[in-house]
This record gives C-alpha cells, sequence and structure tokens, in this order.
C-alpha cells in the first residue's frame, strides 16, 4: 500500500481521512498492519510526531490498535461495537438527548427487535435464551439479584443478536447498556426486583419459539412498560448521574 504525500496545514486531520479513505476501499481491512511509523511518515510528508498524534487520534476512535515492542506497530481494529456505548454517554452528558428520549427509543426499538427476532431467530439463539433464563431462576431463588440484573442485560443482548442484523443489535446494546444502569441502582438501593421475572421469560420465549409475533411482541411490551413504571416511581434511580455513572458489576455466576 502507498499513501499520497500531504501538503495542508491540517496534516493531522489529513492523515486520519487517508487512512479512512483505504479502509472505505477495501485496502486496508481489519488485522492489517501499517507501514512502519518512519516509512508511513515518509509517504506522508509530514513529520513523526504529526503522525503519532493522528495514529493516537484513530486509536482513541477504535479504528486502529497500537502496540509496542519488536512485534508491534499500527494495527487495523475489528469493529468495535462498545464505541456506540461510549457515543450515547457523552451525548447525554453534553444533554444532546434525554434520559427519557433514551427510554422512550429502548421500549420502541425493542418492539422492533421481537418482531425481527420472530422471523429471524435460529434453534441456537433460543438455546442461549432458555440457558440465560435458567442462570436468571438460579439467581432468582438464591437472592442474588444484581446478578439477575446482569442476566437481564444478557437476555437482551442475546435477543437483539438473534435478529441477525449487527446494526439493530449495536443500538440495543447500546441503550440497554445505560438502561440497565438505572436497573441495577434501584435493585442495589432499594432490593426491588420484577416479580415472576423467570415466568414471564419463559411465557415470552415459548410465544418466540412458535413465531407468535402478536403474543411475543405484547408480553415483551408488557415487561419493559412494567420495569419503566417501576423505575420512575423513584426519579433518583433514573437520573443523569447514575446513566453516567462507573458501575461495579459483580460477577456472573454460571
Amino acid at each position: 500500500m502507498t499513501f499520497r504525500p500531504i501538503h495542508t496545514r491540517r496534516a493531522f486531520e489529513e492523515i486520519c481521512e487517508r487512512i479512512r479513505e483505504q479502509l472505505a476501499l477495501g485496502v486496508l481491512k481489519p488485522g492489517d498492519k501499517l507501514p512502519p511509523e518512519r516509512d508511513l511518515a515518509q509517504q506522508l510528508g509530514v513529520s513523526r510526531n504529526v503522525l503519532r498524534e493522528a495514529l493516537r487520534s484513530l486509536e482513541m476512535a477504535g479504528i486502529l490498535r497500537l502496540r509496542k515492542g519488536v512485534k508491534g506497530g499500527a494495527f487495523i481494529r475489528e469493529g468495535d461495537t462498545g464505541r456506540m456505548n461510549e457515543v450515547m454517554r457523552d451525548m447525554l452528558s453534553l444533554g444532546t438527548i434525554s434520559v427519557r428520549e433514551l427510554s422512550e427509543a429502548r421500549i420502541n426499538v425493542i418492539d422492533l427487535v421481537v418482531r425481527l427476532a420472530c422471523v429471524a431467530a435460529r434453534q441456537r439463539d433460543f438455546e442461549a435464551l432458555e440457558a440465560n433464563i435458567e442462570r436468571t431462576d438460579v439467581a432468582t431463588r438464591e437472592g442474588r439479584l444484581l446478578d439477575r440484573v446482569e442476566c437481564s442485560r444478557e437476555f437482551y443482548k442475546l435477543l437483539a443478536e438473534s435478529t441477525g442484523n449487527k446494526v439493530i443489535a449495536m443500538m440495543v446494546n447500546s441503550v440497554t447498556e445505560i438502561h440497565m444502569r438505572f436497573v441495577y441502582a434501584k435493585v442495589a438501593s432499594s432490593g426491588a426486583a420484577t416479580p415472576r421475572l423467570t415466568d414471564k421469560r419463559r411465557q415470552f420465549l415459548a410465544a418466540l419459539r412458535a413465531r407468535d409475533v402478536t403474543a411475543a411482541t405484547k408480553l415483551m411490551r408488557i415487561h419493559v412498560e412494567s420495569v419503566q413504571r417501576m423505575l420512575e416511581l423513584d426519579p433518583g434511580s433514573m437520573s443523569l448521574h447514575v446513566a453516567l455513572a462507573e458501575v461495579q458489576q459483580p460477577g456472573l455466576h454460571r
């Protein structure tokens, strides 16, 4: 691969754009290593300091992984879906979106997910959801309510993946990540938890297996709206502070 020299005052931005351009054209792919720093700086006609600044920026954007050592260098990363979670949190911090908008979006996106999952889910998806429900049941019976919250986080991730649509899965994961912070905070502070959660999950999974869009959508909608009402009874549990706080999550007991 070769890069054209840069003749601009904004060399830093240009370097990032050139590398993104190579990605868009398919010249660079995940796992590829960029030329050595000295060679790349020479090709681009910039100083190594300017190049390093650009590479660090691309690392922060989740595009590159910078490794040190003999076998080090700048490597193209696999797509990092977790970046969307950070963007969502940043938008909350900046006031671009509100907690209310986030909650409304989640309820409606989950509707779409259920409809798609009724069509696209495969046997292995059903089995993964069933195993999750069993772990939820064990956590419930043993009184490990915070572990149960983590089971719920995983449940929605598995459900989103069963649609076979990576974009929708990213959307669900990003809103669920923040939503579960509210649930976690509520359970941790009051011990409140959704009653008969395992039974509700099993009823839903039965409808999903039967490809019954109407029943599955109704069951899930009733559940997510009931959780939302529970949270709204305690405004403190749905504060911006909770959404942005770092949560120490327990490991799941499998």
